[in-house]
């Protein structure tokens, strides 16, 4: 008989609990060739992660997938269309850091990348079983542990036997590769340039944080081989639908939210259209300023409907057709009606970053906000198809996809080419919107004029040249800002090559436009 997939359903037991998490199913026992790929990811990870981020990332991501992979096969698993899906997009996100340097969207991809390996291993289709499903591996941690323990103790002799020559076969390379490294690196100039470059320099003060690399290659890789060889299905787990209140009790809330947000509907309507000049005197703002105000309460109640449309389908009344028709008319009506406070939203953000210049934090508020949007209409489609059982895996694909578009387009490349062509076109720049950005924003931030280009790329420069990195830790930006900065150092601009631009006079305050 056939194993179980990878992303297959199954069915809910009853239970009178509100919450009762699931029983892990029956797993295979850990295998050498596991264990050693585990291994080699931890030894991968040292060498290759303690660096930076680039490349390295999918290397050391690539064995761990193949220990997973061999844990499932010996489990008897298939891979589904959904374990595809998942798998692809993870993948998608790890190569983020491989092509931009920012921070923020190369650890939100890792982090994203993580669970999405985690929800293609454990499967689910369920609320419950999705978004339990993400963040697992943390938990699966120290029974992952257990399990490879378990799994040396469980091997006779020969299995024993067949781990031994292996490591004593890596042992001798790597000392071979050593011998005759050094000598050929002595012998030729280039040889020790391009050995240089692919092996780390290793010192005893890189001890301590390799190891620890070490050690959390080794747990991840052997954290997602024990899920793969016997998942934990969280599509099991009950969660009891809520007490259905009646339909006055229910409904005259919803009625009265609605009522509030029609109104702020019609009176946007009324701004868009030009017919709110009595609006616009009694606040006593101009159209541009009505227009930029308020963007972080409409985020806010974005983020609120979404929990009241959960909370009220929890405890929506269900007991007969019309009750559901009610429920549905009501929800539905509410998540249309923020939609418009979606639109209001990104629109005053285009009004004031048109006005004050695109930031990370600007960026990112108008990537979820949109993304929230996206929820609406999934929550919407849902009603009106009156099945569901698409919702949580849809849901979680758009937000994974928004992050890996977000991650891939390098969101501080956007910020400083918006920034630069708002220089262009207007002459104004705000420098503090630019200065700490990422090498990404160098390919942009090149375009301008001599004080405003050294003062946008001056941090940049000295990071740069401060911290080299191999290649196989450089993303493809940084790349190309060192190509850039070593033609044209921005410290050429000035008359002794060092001087800042505050050593200059030009101050945050003097840069405001």
């Amino acid at each position: 008989m056939p194993g179980p997939s990878w992303g297959a359903g199954l069915p809910v037991p009853p239970s009178t609990s509100w919450l009762r998490p699931s029983e892990p199913e029956r797993k295979a026992p850990a295998t050498p060739r596991t264990l050693l790929l585990a291994l080699l990811t931890g030894l991968l990870t040292a060498w290759l992660l303690f660096d930076g981020l680039g490349v390295n990332l999918l290397i050391c991501a690539g064995v761990t997938a193949v220990a997973a992979g061999l844990a499932a096969r010996s489990a008897g698993r298939r891979i589904r269309p959904w374990t595809a899906v998942w798998s692809l997009l993870a993948v998608a996100l790890l190569a983020v850091p491989a092509f931009w340097e920012a921070g923020w969207p190369v650890t939100l991809s890792v982090v994203c990348a993580l669970g999405l390996a985690s929800l293609a291993l454990h499967g689910g289709r369920r609320w419950a079983g999705v978004l339990l499903a993400l963040p697992a591996i943390v938990w699966q941690l120290p029974p992952g542990v257990l399990w490879a323990v378990d799994g040396l103790r469980s091997r006779s002799l020969p299995g024993r036997g067949r781990i031994v020559p292996v490591l004593k076969a890596l042992a001798v390379a790597a000392v071979l590769l050593t011998v005759f490294g050094l000598l050929f690196a002595g012998a030729d100039a280039a040889m020790a340039d391009l050995l240089s470059g692919l092996s780390p320099s290793l010192d005893l003060d890189e001890l301590p944080l390799r190891s620890v690399l070490f050690a959390l290659g080794v747990l991840t890789a052997v954290g997602f081989a024990h899920i793969a060889a016997g998942p934990r299905r969280w599509d099991r787990t009950v969660v009891r639908p809520g007490r259905a209140r009646r339909r006055q009790e229910w409904a005259l809330p919803l009625v009265a939210l609605n009522l509030m947000f029609g109104t702020f509907a019609v009176i946007q309507g009324l701004v868009v259209l030009g017919g709110a000049d009595a609006v616009l005197r009694t606040t006593g703002m101009s159209r541009s300023e009505y227009a930029r105000q308020g963007f972080w309460q409409l985020s806010v109640i974005t983020a609120l409907t979404l929990v009241v449309v959960a909370v009220a389908k929890r405890w929506a009344p269900r007991s007969t057709p019309a009750d559901r028709r009610v429920a549905r008319i009501l929800l539905g009506a509410l998540c249309l009606l923020a939609l418009v406070v979606v639109a209001s939203a990104l629109g005053r953000m285009w009004f004031y970053v048109d006005a004050s210049g695109l930031t990370r934090l600007r960026l990112w508020v108008l990537v979820v906000e949109g993304w929230l949007g996206v929820v609406l209409l999934l929550l919407i489609t849902a009603g009106l198809t009156r099945s569901a059982g698409w919702l949580p895996r849809v849901v979680v694909l758009s937000g994974m996809l928004t992050v890996a578009v977000y991650g891939l387009m390098g969101p501080d490349a956007i910020i400083a080419e918006q920034n630069v062509a708002r220089f262009e076109r207007t002459a104004q720049i705000d420098l503090r919107n630019v200065r700490d950005l990422s090498p990404d924003a160098v390919s942009a931030l090149d375009r301008l004029p001599g004080v405003e280009r050294t003062c946008a790329l001056q941090l940049i420069h000295d990071g740069l040249e401060h911290h080299p990195r191999p290649w196989y830790a450089t993303s493809a930006s940084a790349a190309r800002a060192r190509e850039i900065l070593a033609q044209r150092p921005p410290a050429d601009h000035w008359a002794n090559g060092r001087t800042s631009c505050e050593q200059a006079g030009l101050t945050y305050e003097h840069l405001r436009p």
